[in-house]
C-alpha cells in the first residue's frame, strides 16, 4: 500500500509540473497574443491593412492555442484534484492500517501475557496440587501401613491365642487321664474335668 502511495504522489507531482509548465505557456501565450493585437492595432492606425491581416491571423492562431491551453489546464486541474483525493484515501486507508496493526500488535503483546500468566499460574497450581497429592497419598500410606501393622498384630496374636486354647484342651485332657488313673473311675463332682 505505501509502493502505491508513493507512486501515486509521484504521478501527482508529474501532474503537477506539467501544469505549471501549462500555466507559464499559457501566459506567455496570452502576453504575445495581446502584442499581435496591439501591433494589428499599430497597423491600422498606419493604414496598413496588410500588416493588420496578418497581425490579426497571428492573434487568432494564439488565441486559438491558449484556448487549447486553458483546456489541457483545465484537464490537468482535474487530474491534480483526482490525484490528491486518492492520495488523501490511500493515506487514510494506510492510516488505519497502521493503527490496526498497532492495536493487533498490542493485543497480541497482551494475549502472550495472559497466556504467560495462565501458563504460570497452572504450573503453582500444578505444583501445590501434586504438593497436596503427594501428603495426601503420604497420609494413605501412613494409615495403610498402620493398618497392616494392627493386622499384622492380630495374625500373631490370633494363632498364639489358638495355640494356647489347643495347648489348654491338650492339659485338661492329660490331667483328666491322671485323675481317673489316681481314683480308679472314681469321681467326685468337685475332680470331675471342665471341657
Amino acid at each position: 500500500m505505501e509502493d502505491t502511495l508513493i507512486e501515486l504522489k509521484s504521478s501527482c507531482a508529474g501532474v503537477i509540473a506539467q501544469q505549471k509548465k501549462l500555466v507559464r505557456k499559457t501566459s506567455e501565450m496570452r502576453n504575445r497574443r495581446e502584442l499581435w493585437n496591439q501591433r494589428a492595432t499599430l497597423a491600422i492606425k498606419k493604414e496598413r491593412d496588410d500588416l493588420a491581416r496578418e497581425a490579426l491571423l497571428e492573434k487568432k492562431r494564439l488565441a486559438d492555442l491558449v484556448q487549447t491551453l486553458e483546456d489541457e489546464l483545465e484537464q490537468h486541474d482535474g487530474l491534480v484534484v483526482h490525484y490528491r483525493e486518492d492520495i488523501g484515501q490511500l493515506e487514510e486507508k494506510l492510516n488505519q492500517a497502521k493503527e490496526k496493526k498497532r492495536l493487533l500488535t498490542e493485543r497480541h503483546k497482551q494475549a502472550r501475557s495472559k497466556r504467560r500468566a495462565q501458563e504460570d499460574i497452572r504450573r503453582m497450581d500444578s505444583a501445590e496440587a501434586m504438593a497436596r497429592f503427594e501428603k495426601f497419598e503420604s497420609t494413605i500410606e501412613r494409615m495403610e501401613a498402620e493398618a497392616d501393622l494392627v493386622n499384622m498384630r492380630k495374625q500373631d496374636t490370633t494363632p498364639s491365642s489358638f495355640d494356647e486354647l489347643q495347648e489348654n484342651e491338650d492339659i485338661e485332657k492329660e490331667l483328666a487321664k491322671l485323675k481317673e488313673a489316681t481314683y480308679g473311675g472314681k469321681r467326685s463332682d468337685d475332680t470331675a474335668p471342665t471341657m
